[in-house]
């Protein structure tokens, strides 16, 4: 397939710039991939289409302060670092800007010394290996120093830090949130589970993989970038009930479904405790193995994002969906609306 055919016209205005007030409120259009229907609720209402028995399972990472401002020790000169993936002890995968100008030996300061690096390494599309050097608990400078990793189309300054950051956040090591997961609420989740609806958790680190656009035309020779994922014993036991007694699995984001998907096909179409790198690549045509149904936000035209979404419900109805979500101003990608496929 082309990317071309992963193309949808989307103005500006529409890409959310702040988190709405109430995480519930926004919109949820709620499609049905056999039937080819469309209907607008609110996310508040996703319960009504939860069935007792089903499954939700959510990506419990939380997003690091993964955006560093330094200076080149021996210029002056500014830099900007994005943390990706922690490698081995204090050796981060990182995106750099202006990347031209950090070669191997390239000495950094962050927070006037607190914090300094080295570049080790180098890799395509701005990709660098940098050892950070330090006093105390990274962490705990990270937090002091590091900004929210808000993606580039967001212009708006983020007042809240846990406005990106999902309730049931805990695993630390994204570079990203999960967004799908940014609509719930404590509360929702408790009348979720008060209906009979089971939460299950899983962990993959939001890095490249998940925002690095596409840059080939032909859509089957995109690599994706390799993310860290786990599954505990527990969580594979619970999946494996669900899907013998027919309830439903419904992965919240595609950062969940790359992880079931991942441990599906590898294990011949059940769950286990598992942990590892995926750079598994869901587009056109894909048999799932593992969910039976998705929620996820409104993703950018050409991304791997809406080939994955489009694996699960049929390219052209899912454009379809887009184009009318354009037409009814439903808003877009991290702080936007979201969108249920059963």
């Amino acid at each position: 397939m082309r990317i071309e055919d992963f193309d949808f016209n989307l103005p500006e205005e529409l890409i959310a710039q702040t988190p709405l007030k109430d995480r519930t409120s926004s919109r949820l259009m709620v499609l049905d991939k056999e039937k080819h229907t469309i209907r607008n609720h609110h996310f508040y209402e996703v319960i009504d289409f939860l069935n007792e028995g089903d499954c939700l399972v959510l990506n419990d990472t939380k997003v690091l302060p993964a955006r560093l401002y330094g200076t080149k020790t021996d210029t002056g000169g500014k830099v900007e670092v994005l943390l990706l993936t922690q490698m081995e002890n204090d050796d981060w995968e990182v995106l750099v800007k202006p990347a031209k100008r950090i070669k191997a030996g390239t000495e950094i300061s962050f927070g006037d010394g607190k914090l300094t690096a080295t570049c080790i390494d180098t890799k395509d599309h701005g990709g660098r290996i940098l050892r950070f050097h330090y006093e105390g608990i990274f962490y705990e400078v990270l937090d002091e120093l590091g900004e929210m990793p808000l993606p580039p189309y967001i212009k708006e300054q983020l007042n809240e830090r846990d406005r990106y950051q999902t309730v049931y956040a805990k695993e630390e090591g994204s570079a990203a949130a999960p967004t799908a997961g940014l609509h719930f609420t404590e509360d929702l989740l408790e009348k979720i589970k008060q209906k009979g609806i089971e939460i299950a958790f899983i962990t993959l680190h939001v890095g490249l993989g998940t925002f690095r656009p596409v840059s080939v035309e032909d859509v089957e020779t995109h690599e994706m970038h390799a993310e860290f994922y786990q599954m505990t014993e527990e969580t594979a036991a619970q999946l494996n009930a669900v899907k013998k007694r027919g309830g439903r699995i419904i992965s919240v984001g595609t950062t969940s479904t790359r992880t079931l998907e991942t441990i599906a096909r590898d294990t011949g179409g059940t769950f286990a405790a598992k942990n590892g790198w995926t750079d598994i690549f869901i587009y056109p045509p894909y048999t799932f193995k593992a969910i039976d149904g998705l929620i996820t936000n409104f993703h950018l035209p050409k991304s791997t994002l809406i080939m994955l979404v489009s694996a699960l419900a049929d390219r052209d109805f899912i454009l379809e969906a887009y184009n009318k979500a354009v037409e009814e101003k439903y808003r877009f990608f991290s702080f936007g609306d979201a969108m249920l496929i059963l």
